[in-house]
């Protein structure tokens, strides 16, 4: 998806690592081909991808023309999907089955399918039992903080069950001089994460009462939504987001939080280690998703993120499988994992993620719930979700009433 990519700090990154051109079908050999590998991560994790590929490359003699332009990624996919033609290789964002199964061709047969994970296994494995990539990371979300202004503030985060402690929590950081939530509006992606990770507590993780069954058979509640964005609104009107909001991007999100100047974000894990690239000694920490009852209890967000698949067209499919199964070597594994802050997508393959590790197996009891959006929303509701957002940041007059009016009628339009 497009908030799993992590799309900001390089918004408009292409990395070329071959000369230009992918026309030639596969010789047998994979020799003389070059490969297409589009992807939306950035960052940290981009730059462990083009490290393995490299190294494919060196081993193999098979060229890769490999491809992160961040944000723009889903509409490029969107368009190449329209056209039936696809990179060779690709990353999923969270849809390998909901959208690109007709695209992919199944890793049911391949010599990793053995290994992967069993949590992250039902996310990506379709109807028929068909899987169609390899998943290299598991992405376990919640909030990213700031260990240090917490204890400044002289907050508990294990305390903050609820979105109502959560705000008190935030005023008492504003107190300190601190900024208490830091977005980075500039690359709009940032803006639907609120949505994906204040959503669910509303929608759907309250077992007495949620809209789950409602949400899949084609009903969306105006009413519910303007709470979700009512919150953003208040917390707006009480300063507790930068007042940049709508200018700052993804990168200056990172570096506000490393460097104490902010305390939380909606971000997993990857966060952690993009923020650590700004300050390798910040104290960082990943916390449960607030309720928005005290009836509920805080879940964490979990789902595919870089999971890598085969375009089932592709003419140069035995080479890219070829890459595929070099991806899934344990060492490859390892490196982009600890890139993105994660856990390792195969079995028998432990990710170097540090301190990260610590929260993963402190919430390991935590419910899981999938993105909101990935599950409960069509397809397309993303975007709209950025727009409405921004509106919402931007204190537009009614712009709360408007942006559930907006989701309503878009999820009724898409369904």
């Amino acid at each position: 998806m497009k908030k799993l990519v992590l799309g900001g700090v390089a918004a408009a990154m292409v990395l070329s690592l071959t000369a230009c051109g992918a026309t030639n079908k596969d010789s047998g050999d994979g020799k003389d081909v070059t490969l297409t590998f589009s992807t939306n991560v950035v960052g940290e994790q981009a730059t462990a991808l083009e490290q393995a590929i490299k190294a494919f490359t060196t081993e193999t003699g098979i060229k890769v023309d490999f491809s992160a332009p961040g944000e723009s990624y889903e509409d490029l996919m969107k368009t190449k999907m329209a056209a039936n033609e696809l990179p060779d290789v690709f990353t999923t964002h969270g849809w390998s089955v909901a959208r690109y199964s007709d695209y992919l061709a199944p890793v049911n047969d391949q010599p990793f399918f053995s290994k992967i994970a069993d949590q992250i296994k039902p996310v990506i494995t379709a109807e028929n039992g068909d899987v169609y990539v390899l998943p290299i990371d598991q992405d376990i979300a919640g909030l990213v903080y700031n260990i240090d202004v917490l204890e400044s503030a002289g907050v508990d985060v294990d305390s903050l069950t609820t979105w109502a402690k959560f705000g008190e929590a935030l005023a008492a950081i504003k107190a300190t001089g601190v900024t208490p939530l830091h977005m980075g509006g500039k690359d709009s992606w940032p803006i639907g994460q609120y949505g994906d990770w204040v959503g669910p507590s509303y929608f759907i993780t309250d077992d007495a009462s949620n809209q789950r069954e409602a949400l899949k058979s084609g009903t969306f509640d105006e009413a519910t939504w303007q709470r979700v964005g009512g919150m953003m609104a208040d917390w707006v009107q009480a300063g507790f987001f930068n007042e940049d909001a709508l200018t700052a991007d993804y990168a200056s999100d990172a570096a506000a939080i490393a460097e104490g100047k902010s305390a939380f974000g909606f971000y997993g894990n990857s966060f952690i280690v993009d923020a650590r690239a700004t300050n390798p000694d910040a104290k960082l920490g990943m916390m449960p998703i607030p309720a928005a009852s005290a009836t509920d209890a805080p879940s964490l967000i979990a789902g595919e993120r870089i999971a890598v698949g085969v375009w089932k067209d592709s003419p140069r499919k035995d080479a890219a499988f070829k890459l595929l199964n070099f991806l899934a070597k344990d060492e490859n594994v390892q490196a982009i994992a600890s890139a993105s802050g994660n856990p390792a997508g195969l079995k028998g393959v432990t990710s170097d993620i540090g301190d990260i590790q610590t929260y993963i197996d402190k919430y390991s009891a935590v419910r899981t719930f999938p993105y909101f959006d990935r599950e409960y929303l069509p397809s397309g509701m993303w975007d709209v979700m950025c727009a409405t957002g921004s509106d919402i940041l931007a204190q537009k007059p009614d712009a709360v009433q408007q942006a559930a009016l907006t989701m309503q009628q878009n999820f009724k339009d898409k369904f």
